[in-house]
């Protein structure tokens, strides 16, 4: 092989491997997750069942939605999102991330099963099916809150009572603590984790009781480990490709570097600014509950296209060996 065939060869493997590698690199990155305690909507519908639930609410919630979406429990999101929460999601669409697939969880009704909760310290847990970096913020609906009518950003609180960055990762959750603000009778727990290493965020509402009910539901309860191994096989959530439904089509902001957020830019952010808190990362990392532990995923921050690159390098090696042999055997003949 002369030396001119090598220099021609190795321009084709070089030429190759920005177009491998920018197709791989596109590939959308992993996160998905909701919260077990108190236990979500969707959560609580995929541990009764997707085919036959129990509650009457998770039954409707499948008449509108069908069964996949509790399937799909783990990917309430907007891929998108870049903190722009309440321009995405209007309102009466709050739980469903305004994803027509999750219309179901929009439903207002007074018996969904709902999560016992106590005012005070309490540590909440947020099952990730694919942990990453980012920020958690969980907000309660006002005193007065009716259940009986669709959810509105005006129903919150105008600030989240807890807010954590990065929080420690253990058997597969999220843990972090808040402290439940003093609240009595039927009310909502919403949360939004927004990623920092991408534009998707998640959103989950938790039905919770404060003391007695006065018009009892049923016990909320978080789907098991082996539930959602045995669930898996009829997901449609890849973790890769965000199942491939509507939600991509929804209208989305680019993704904006993580900088500092002035005490000015968070008021501004705040629901009784614009209906709904846009997470700021750099602000949340002055919780005291906000955590990481060294070598977990929260941490590292790595996404999908980890795997998806090590592939495309062995492709490119592969069209450089073969672009190489091709050319030793016809300057052999």
């Amino acid at each position: 092989m002369t030396a001119r065939s090598r220099h021609a060869a190795a321009v084709v493997v070089l030429g190759a491997g920005p177009l491998v590698f920018a197709g791989l690199a596109a590939t959308p990155a992993l996160a998905h997750g909701s919260m077990t305690d108190p236990v979500s909507r969707v959560s609580a519908c995929y541990a009764e069942g997707p085919e036959s639930p129990d509650s009457a609410a998770c039954k409707a919630a499948v008449a509108a939605s069908g069964a996949q979406a509790f399937y799909d429990w783990n990917e309430v999101n907007i891929a998108n999102a870049a903190g722009n929460h309440k321009r995405l999601i209007p309102d009466g669409k709050l739980c469903s991330a305004n994803r027509d697939k999750y219309q179901g969880l929009d439903l207002a009704r007074a018996d969904w099963p709902a999560s016992p909760l106590t005012s005070g310290p309490h540590t909440f847990r947020y099952k990730a099916t694919a942990p990453h970096k980012g920020s958690f913020e969980l907000y309660i609906t006002k005193d007065g809150y009716d259940p009986a009518k669709a959810l509105t950003w005006s129903d919150l609180e105008a600030k989240p009572f807890a807010k954590v960055t990065n929080p420690r990762l253990e058997n597969g959750a999220y843990v972090f603590d808040g402290t439940v603000p003093a609240k009595s009778g039927r009310h909502l727990v919403y949360s939004i984790w927004q990623r920092s290493d991408s534009p998707e965020a998640f959103y989950t509402c938790s039905d919770v009781v404060f003391g007695k009910d006065s018009d009892p539901a049923p016990t909320a309860s978080a789907p098991s480990e082996e539930q959602i191994e045995d669930g898996a096989s009829q997901s449609t959530v890849d973790h890769g490709g965000h199942g491939g439904d509507d939600h991509a089509a929804k209208p989305s902001a680019p993704a904006t570097p993580e900088t500092p957020t002035s005490a000015a830019a968070e008021q501004a952010n705040a629901p009784e600014a614009n209906g709904a808190s846009s997470p700021s990362p750099a602000a949340a990392t002055t919780n005291p509950t906000a955590t990481t532990t060294s070598g977990n995923l929260a941490e590292t921050g790595g996404d999908g296209t980890t795997p998806y690159l090590a592939v495309g390098g062995a492709a490119v090696l592969a069209i450089g060996a073969a672009v190489l042999f091709g050319a030793a055997r016809r300057r052999a003949r």
